[in-house]
């Protein structure tokens, strides 16, 4: 093998025209690139189109998304951050500031080690509970 690349030489038997062409920068771009589809073609289905999905993997997050959309297009005054955390709290979107201080208090005897006899499982859930309350207590949509 080292020999063969010893003794190719890419340029050999080219003018020098030739040469400085293909060591251009440029060199290949001149070409003209191939249509993705036929003009006036209708669009086709993908090609996984006939995919099944026996545990509804692809569809529920499609779902989810959907209706993540749908509530963030029913209450615009919100941002996603907010949307979130509403959705952890598991408040309805038209709560208000009264709805939401009951929410949260009752999270947080639900979650915290001292009202859950010592179960510190539940830190995760409670830090989140208490960042989404924050977050939403500031918001204008709550004052």
């Amino acid at each position: 093998m080292r020999e063969f690349n010893a003794g190719y030489n890419f340029f050999e038997g080219m003018s020098a025209d030739q040469i400085m062409a293909a060591q251009s920068p440029t060199a290949g771009w001149e070409t003209e690139s191939r249509a993705f589809r036929p003009a006036g073609s209708a669009d086709l289905p993908p090609r996984w189109a006939d995919f099944r999905d026996p545990m509804d993997a692809l569809g529920a997050r499609f779902r989810q998304r959907m209706n993540e959309a749908q509530r963030e297009a029913a209450n615009p005054r919100l941002s996603r951050e907010e949307h979130d955390a509403i959705q952890l709290l598991g408040l309805p979107a038209d709560a208000d500031r009264a709805a939401l201080r009951r929410r949260y208090s009752e999270l947080v005897r639900k979650y915290h080690p001292d009202r859950n006899g010592g179960d510190r499982s539940f830190e995760t859930r409670l830090g989140a509970v208490v960042e989404a309350y924050q977050l939403l207590r500031k918001s204008k949509a709550f004052a």
